[in-house]
């Protein structure tokens, strides 16, 4: 833009010094000079314009470029989080393991040892966005719960999970690991069906 600027002012300048010589015989000459100049500076104009739209889209591709990349980072560094989390569980349920045994022991240290190691392990994993899925109690949910029995009682409406057999997990809202689960069924709407057949 201000190159543009500042080819006008020195072409109003070449102008005036054309037009002010003191020769009546080179008006001629001094036509053709201004008309030099003018289709001159159009093509410069031009390719100024042209030169500017390219590095318009040089800098469009290259933002898009930079996006692009971070989310493919983005998307890798979460692939191997939870892959790290995915190894990590076996881990954990084993320290929770060791931790009910510890209990039988009746030693306090070692107790609080077991207490303290499991509270940091589970604290750095809900850090990093794992919570556990919520399964007794709740209605049986196929995309976080996956039913391993079916289990006939009054006690429970049908559908509803009855045993969890193994912890389901989430981790950043995405199920990384379903529940297992038990999952009731009403023996009175079973004695109806075989008596509607």
């Amino acid at each position: 833009m201000y190159s543009s600027l500042i080819r006008k002012c020195a072409f109003k300048r070449s102008l005036q010094r054309s037009m002010s010589s003191p020769n009546p015989d080179n008006k001629e000459a001094r036509t053709n000079k201004v008309t030099e100049l003018e289709t001159s500076l159009e093509e410069k104009t031009k390719l100024e314009e042209t030169y500017l739209n390219q590095l318009k889209y040089a800098r469009a591709d290259l933002e898009n470029l930079q996006k692009h990349m971070q989310s493919r980072i983005d998307e890798g560094v979460a692939r191997e989080k939870e892959r790290m989390i995915m190894q990590m569980l076996p881990v954990a349920e084993e320290v929770d393991l060791a931790l009910e045994e510890a209990k039988k022991t009746r030693d306090p240290t070692l107790l609080e040892g077991m207490e303290m190691v499991t509270r940091k392990l589970w604290k750095a994993l809900t850090c990093e966005g794992l919570c556990p899925i919520e399964a007794v109690g709740k209605p049986f949910d196929p995309h976080v719960h996956e039913a391993v029995q079916k289990v006939g009682t009054s006690d429970y409406p049908d559908g509803t999970v009855v045993q969890e057999i193994r912890r389901g997990y989430l981790l950043n809202g995405k199920v990384l690991r379903p529940s297992l689960v038990k999952v009731s069924f009403s023996q009175n709407s079973e004695v109806k069906k075989v008596n509607e057949k």
